[in-house]
This record gives C-alpha cells, structure tokens and sequence, in this order.
C-alpha cells in the first residue's frame, strides 16, 4: 500500500512516499481503506520534532482520518463490513478520566497514523461517523471537534446565554463556534485579518475583534460584555494570549487551554484566578464516548464542519506547507 512517512529526521523535507505491506487485522482489529484525513496543528509539530523529540522513526503521520471497514477480524462485533468509521484519537482511552497508559496510545505518534491507504485498528479505536457529511468532513472531526466539544460541552457546561470567546480561524476554534451557536450562546472571535472576521459573522460570530489593530483586545472584550468578560474562552493561543484571556473572563469563568500557537511559556497575575473563581483546564482531545455523543448532535443538527482546502494523497507536502502557513479558514484536508 502506498504510505507516507516520517523518514530517518524530522523536518518537512522528511516526509517521504513509500510503499508497505497492507496489514492484517488481528482477530480484535478492523482494516479501514482510508477515504480522507485531515491535518492538525500537532502533526505539523510531530513532523518538525517540536512535539516528541524522542518520537520513533519512521512514523506514519497524522491521528485523523475516514474510511471503509473492509474486513474484520473473527472476534469483531462493534463494526461491519462496509461501514464507515473513524479512528479514535487515544486508542485505549475509551471513557472516564485520562490516564498516562491512554494517552500514549495516540494515532500519528506514537501509533503510525492516517497518512496511508489502509490501516488497522482495535474494534474498540473507531466510530461510526455522520452519514450527511462527506469523507473530508468526517475526517475533520476526531481530534478538532472532539476537542471543541469537549471543552464547551462536556467539561464547560456550555448553556444558552453564554458568552464564548474563540481565538482564530483553525479548525477547534471553528468547531467551538459551531458547537456555541448549536446551544444558543454568543461568540466573540479575534483574528489577525479583518477578511477572515467578516467570513465569521456569516458563521454566527456577534462580534470580531481584529488582534493586530486592537492589540489590547481583552479590553474589548470586556467592553462588549459591559466589563463582565465571557463565560468561556477556547485558548489556542498558549503563552501569548493566556494573560490577557485571563483578564477577558469572567467571575467564575472557564478558560480551555488547547494551543500553544505562540509559545509555551507565560507569566501571569494568578490573584484574578483567585479573586474570580476562575477554571483554568488543559483539554488533550477526548474519549470516545465524547466523540459518539458529539457525533449525534452533529447529525441531529446536521451541522457540517468548515473546510478550507482538499489537496489530493500526492500532494501531501503542499496541505504541510499550507498548514504551516496559517492562511487557513477551517480544516486542511486529503482525498485519497
């Protein structure tokens, strides 16, 4: 079968085309012929070697990805042939809390991940996706979405009402104003681009705050909230914009730390914390009873998710590049 890899360094011009034996379902496992997979921010890090240094090589890349049941092994029972699933991000992180053995069983390393025609995986590592979405729409969800719902719904105890504030056009930041909107709450998005602020009121955003023009956009924020500050802030940002959200909550406001799109490493006054009751949660992705119960909401709604761009299977490198870009609106994809 024909494979991408993540060769003997890391770097972008590591990716390289090969070939691999198609592989053999245990009697647990499906074999899934991949359809479509997306990119996420954490695999343009595993390919640089920013996100596991010590990561083992070669890697198939990339944790999302759709497809086909195409066998299954004797003791199947979850999955048939012929239904189409997607690979859960943790493989063994089934339901209940995180636990180090979960989180070390994740697709697009350490696990070889989606970026080849056909993989095979535990019964228990895959979901039935949406039937209305197409194969590039479904390969947005395992990770992005699962995040987004995760943090808002599962873990925020989003309502209607709420104020939410999204940071950016990437796919989780979408994916939280699909998720806000479903419920009824409002949301308030920054971006760098005022082209990309007017295609998020079309999506639903009350208000958009241009970063660069308003530097000091927690101020804003708490002026478009008559200085009560949003209930919820999807924090992709990381060290760079994690003070400021910090002034942009509210009393007793949840802030979901998801990203580290400018850096690692922050100082901050913790007193608001503390004064307001503020919740400050890291959120890695989800289990798959998440997944399962975000899924029936997408299809109850049937919400589609916002994609920017398919590139085809050989053109891997260019959807690398155009990740690395930032020039996104939504998920990057590949049809195979």
């Amino acid at each position: 079968m024909k494979a991408y890899e993540i060769q003997k360094t890391f770097g972008m011009d590591s990716l390289t085309r090969t070939e691999r034996a198609e592989p053999e379902p245990q009697p647990y496992e499906v074999l899934i012929r991949l359809r479509a997979a997306s990119l996420n921010f954490r695999d343009l890090l595993m390919l640089q070697g920013l996100y596991n240094p010590k990561q083992r090589l070669p890697l198939i890349p990339l944790s999302d990805g759709v497809g086909e049941v195409v066998s299954v092994g004797k003791e199947v029972t979850r999955v048939k042939v012929g239904e189409r699933v997607a690979g859960i991000f943790a493989q063994k992180w089934i339901s209940g809390a995180p636990t180090r053995e979960k989180l070390t069983s994740t697709l697009g390393g350490p696990y070889d991940g989606m970026l080849a025609e056909y993989i095979a995986l535990n019964e228990e590592g895959v979901v039935r996706v949406p039937d209305h979405l197409t194969d590039e729409e479904a390969a947005t969800l395992p990770c992005a979405a699962v995040t987004a719902w995760n943090a808002l719904i599962s873990q925020g105890d989003l309502k209607a009402g709420d104020t939410v504030l999204i940071q950016g056009t990437g796919g989780v930041s979408l994916f939280a104003l699909q998720f806000a909107r479903m419920v009824g709450a409002r949301v308030i998005a920054t971006s760098s681009r005022d082209e990309k602020l007017a295609r998020l009121a079309v999506l639903g955003v009350a208000d958009g705050i241009n970063y660069q023009t308003t530097p000091e956009w927690d101020k804003r924020v708490r002026e478009l909230t008559g200085g009560a500050g949003v209930d919820h802030i999807v924090e992709v940002g990381g060290a760079g914009t994690l003070a400021r959200s910090v002034r942009a909550i509210s009393l007793g406001g949840k802030i979901s730390v998801i990203g580290v799109l400018s850096g690692v490493t922050s100082e901050f006054n913790i007193i608001p914390l503390l004064m307001q009751s503020v919740r400050l949660q890291g959120i890695l992705v989800g289990d798959r009873e998440t997944f399962e119960a975000m899924n029936r909401a997408i299809a109850l709604h049937r919400m589609r998710p916002v994609v920017d761009r398919v590139f085809p299977f050989a053109e891997a490198r260019a959807a690398f590049d155009y990740l690395a870009s930032g020039a996104h609106f939504g998920k990057i994809c590949l049809r195979f």
